[in-house]
């Protein structure tokens, strides 16, 4: 398997081969945020990309958000887009070395692009870095590869068996609302951290 390290990712973006980016707002979350009316939450984007999510967001007056990305590239891209945002948004670092205390984490081709012996890991992170009752909101892919990726699919069972340890699972099925491209390979999850864990 190749090693999906900073290099890795960096240079996917350097050679523009980045088929996961839908190029705006994955539709699903663009109607999530729609009906957010706390305009103060602070929201982690992880595995960011070109962040099309963190420019709906910021141009519908969410501005405490933290843009965080293992690659350098997708960051300077989305400097020069919003060029308002200030310079501490911008995290180009590890996200199982990442601190902070967030109400959100949107779920937007991070997880998919994890190896798959790291799931675990990304729910014991994405628990530690929610406030109590915050929740990860986004998509999952349905599909069943867990070998020949990026991106790593999986099942609502096993997702199930995943985060229930941690999360209340408030909402875990099929998209109806994906982009053409994406219709039937899409789950959308709401899920909620649960007050002690475990």
């Amino acid at each position: 398997m190749t090693l999906l390290n900073k290099q890795y990712w960096q240079q996917r973006y350097l050679d523009n081969r980045t088929g996961w980016d839908l190029g705006t707002v994955s539709q699903p979350i663009k109607q999530y945020i729609a009906q957010l009316t706390d305009k103060n939450l602070n929201i982690l984007i992880p595995g960011a990309g070109n962040a099309h999510e963190a420019s709906y967001l910021f141009h519908n007056g969410f501005e405490n958000l933290s843009i965080l990305d293992f690659a350098q590239e997708p960051l300077n891209n989305l400097r020069k887009q919003l060029p308002e945002l200030k310079e501490a948004t911008y995290l180009n670092q590890n996200y199982f070395d990442h601190t902070g205390a967030y109400d959100i984490i949107i779920e937007q081709t991070f997880f998919c692009a994890l190896e798959p012996r790291f799931r675990e890991s990304y729910v014991e992170k994405s628990f530690e870095l929610l406030n109590k009752g915050g929740f990860i909101v986004g998509v999952l892919f349905n599909f069943e590869d867990k070998l020949n990726g990026p991106p790593f699919g999986g099942s609502i069972k096993e997702y199930r068996l995943l985060f229930e340890s941690y999360f209340d699972i408030n909402i875990m099925e099929q998209c109806y609302n994906s982009t053409e491209s994406r219709k039937g390979k899409e789950f959308f999850i709401k899920l909620t951290k649960r007050n002690n864990g475990n």
